[in-house]
């Protein structure tokens, strides 16, 4: 009878130390091949308490050094399509640092649209910038971080008085811009000649368009039909259009104007939030807060505050999708 349980025993110890090194080697496959499914679900690895919270679904972390000291104003520069927003961060935030003046622009109040104003960042004249682009590679490597605050369209538009009642495709609506198409009546309207108006290179809609709409090609060169603007304003371009005239801005800045009309493209309005959230509009677009990664606390409050439930609130009354 010892015996057996002599056995019984030594069986049970094989047992256990084959289940062990089989359950180890299954962890170094687990680990080596799948590193970023080991260390969010099998690791043990609390969470980093310097993230900033709450952060919305669908955000992914971000980590500030707030190393600098607090401005003596607090210096924004970016996109112009996104100065209703960026106005009522503004007054949220001075409920909640109300000692901490901030400003919009350079000079204050005239934002120079958003590869300006990263620049501006870049070279130490503000302390964030609005971007209605993501970052490009050399702006990562010159120490900034961009933050998602909203979601947006960027809508096309038409003269109210334009005799063309249609919509465009993509590939129409890329043929416009290129010169490729000229005339209203190659895409079913009237005998017009096909009015370009173009943002001004300083805007981050400009790039945006190029990359999504132009699939990175160039645009048209300017001509009688094609004109590129230098200022990066919405109204002058919106009162350029006449009965022939095409341009694009943020719907946000579109919806509301009585003297323009808003194509569909490939079907899809840009005001059909779930199409923008979901990106099935075409044009559909994340804009952001960039900042150094070596920032200051005002800074990091700042985006903060945007990111609560109080301040998407404030991306959903102003007219942009939250997050």
């Amino acid at each position: 009878m010892a015996q057996r349980k002599n056995d019984t025993a030594t069986l049970l110890i094989a047992f256990l130390l084959t289940s062990g090194l089989v359950a180890g080697g299954l962890w170094l496959v687990v680990k080596n091949f799948f590193p970023r499914l080991s260390g969010s679900i099998f690791s043990s690895t609390q969470p980093d308490s310097n993230q900033p919270s709450p952060i919305p679904t669908g955000v992914q972390a971000f980590k500030l050094e707030t190393t600098q000291p607090n401005p003596a104003v607090l210096a924004i520069d970016g996109s112009v399509t996104l100065v209703a927003l960026v106005k009522q961060f503004q007054y949220a935030y001075t409920q909640v640092n109300p000692s901490l003046r901030t400003s919009y622009g350079l000079p204050d109040g005239k934002p120079n649209g958003t590869n300006a104003g990263i620049r501006n960042l870049i070279d130490g004249k503000v302390n964030m910038a609005v971007s209605s682009r993501p970052l490009k590679p050399e702006e990562y490597e010159a120490g900034l971080q961009s933050i998602p605050i909203a979601k947006d369209a960027v809508a096309i538009a038409v003269g109210r008085d334009n005799p063309y009642k249609g919509g465009l495709t993509s590939q129409q609506l890329k043929q416009i811009f290129q010169g490729q198409i000229t005339n209203w009546s190659e895409v079913g309207g009237p005998n017009l000649p096909i009015k370009v108006i173009n943002r001004s290179p300083n805007s981050g809609s400009y790039t945006l368009f190029q990359e999504v709409a132009l699939l990175g090609q160039p645009f048209a060169p300017d001509g009688a039909n094609f004109i590129t603007v230098k200022q990066d304003e919405t109204t002058p371009l919106l009162r350029m259009l006449g009965r022939n005239g095409i341009t694009y801005s943020t719907i946000q800045q579109l919806e509301k104007q009585l003297s323009v009309r808003v194509l569909p493209i490939d079907g899809v309005q840009p005001t059909d939030q779930t199409a923008i959230r979901n990106g099935t509009y075409p044009i559909s677009r994340v804009v952001y807060l960039a900042v150094p990664t070596q920032t200051s606390p005002a800074a990091k409050q700042f985006i903060d505050m945007v990111l609560t439930p109080q301040g998407q609130q404030i991306v959903k009354r102003v007219g942009f999708v939250p997050l």
